[in-house]
């Protein structure tokens, strides 16, 4: 089997007179897709988010070093073929294969190389934000899973953390999850489809009827031909609708910024960016949940966004959210 694909975007070289070489703080910035977990999804978001952080003046003391890496199951190379013994990865995989990769993962150049990161920063987009939280609610919990970790702040992204069989896509995921006999042979029904229609057909409704560009529209068509791509996707999200319920984080983020606190350390900082009006996010829940953070604003601001753009932003609104992304990164680690 192969190993997780991944994307890494190094930091730009310390200058060559070395002047910042003693100054600098190495940053991991660690980012978690949603499902379908298809990291090749979010190239252009992660270059432009690269891009913003290399040429933003009050980071230049700062090297991040960007990662991210397919969440388990949607490559065919990644496991052994799935069956009805040996299921796809439910959501708490997930979450311990992300815990896997955080533990390994070491400053990869310079003079430093090989050292545990200063600061792991946390970036979650949908289910992602969930499994991000869940990582900084165990790793502060319980430090000796991996010690030299040092998680600082977090930004996530349309993120489903609340009830989100309650959303308007969630309550149609959660119904085929709940139909007797259907729920359990969904993919079953996918999988012929996709099997009988031919590769030129499917792209042609990928790029025209879904709309989706040609980059990842191609990206699309291979997860969808793949043996099992999309049931790996039906499972997770189906269990999804189960253990994303009621908002427990309320208590949780209290409690880990206040034992950051009573122990001299760093508190975390949390930046929640919902969409205006997302299909996978239920507006009563999501203000609820922004009433309740009205009383963390020292480190939790959260942002809905004041234009159109969908919960799926890595298909044609990178840019813009990678220029949001980036200013709330400076927010947190400008230095002046």
């Amino acid at each position: 089997m192969a190993a997780t694909h991944f994307l890494t975007y190094p930091p730009r070289p310390l200058d060559a007179n070395g002047s910042n070489e003693s100054k600098s703080c190495d940053i991991l910035l660690f980012f978690i897709s949603g499902n379908p977990g298809l990291i090749d999804y979010y190239e252009p978001f992660l270059s432009a988010l690269r891009k913003h952080l290399d040429t933003a003046a009050s980071l230049q003391h700062t090297r991040f070093q960007i990662y991210g890496q397919d969440l388990a199951g949607f490559r065919d190379d990644d496991h052994e073929p799935f069956t009805s013994q040996r299921k796809p990865h439910d959501v708490e995989y997930q979450i311990r294969h992300s815990l896997a990769t955080l533990q390994r993962l070491r400053i990869e150049s310079g003079p430093r190389s090989g050292l545990p990161y200063d600061e792991v920063l946390l970036i979650g987009h949908s289910v992602g934000a969930y499994i991000a939280l869940e990582l900084f609610h165990r790793l502060k919990r319980n430090p000796d899973m991996a010690s030299h970790l040092n998680l600082t702040s977090g930004v996530f992204l349309f993120p489903t953390i609340d009830h989100i069989a309650h959303s308007r896509n969630g309550w149609k995921m959660n119904l085929l999850r709940r139909t007797p006999l259907l729920g359990d042979n969904a993919y079953r029904f996918a999988r012929a489809f996709l099997h009988i229609c031919p590769q030129a057909a499917l792209r042609w409704i990928v790029h025209n009827v879904a709309g989706i560009p040609s980059s990842n529209g191609e990206i699309t068509v291979r997860w969808l031909k793949s043996r099992d791509g999309v049931w790996q996707a039906l499972h997770m999200g189906m269990d999804e609708m189960k253990v994303i319920g009621e908002d427990r984080w309320d208590d949780e983020l209290w409690e880990i910024a206040h034992d950051a606190e009573s122990h001299h350390e760093v508190i975390p900082k949390f930046f929640f960016f919902f969409g205006k009006d997302d299909e996978w996010v239920a507006n009563r829940y999501r203000d609820e949940f922004i009433q309740r953070r009205q009383k963390q604003v020292e480190r939790t601001r959260v942002i809905i966004d004041e234009g159109d753009i969908p919960h799926a932003f890595c298909i044609r609104h990178n840019e813009p959210v990678a220029e949001k992304v980036s200013t709330w990164i400076s927010e947190m680690y400008s230095r002046g």
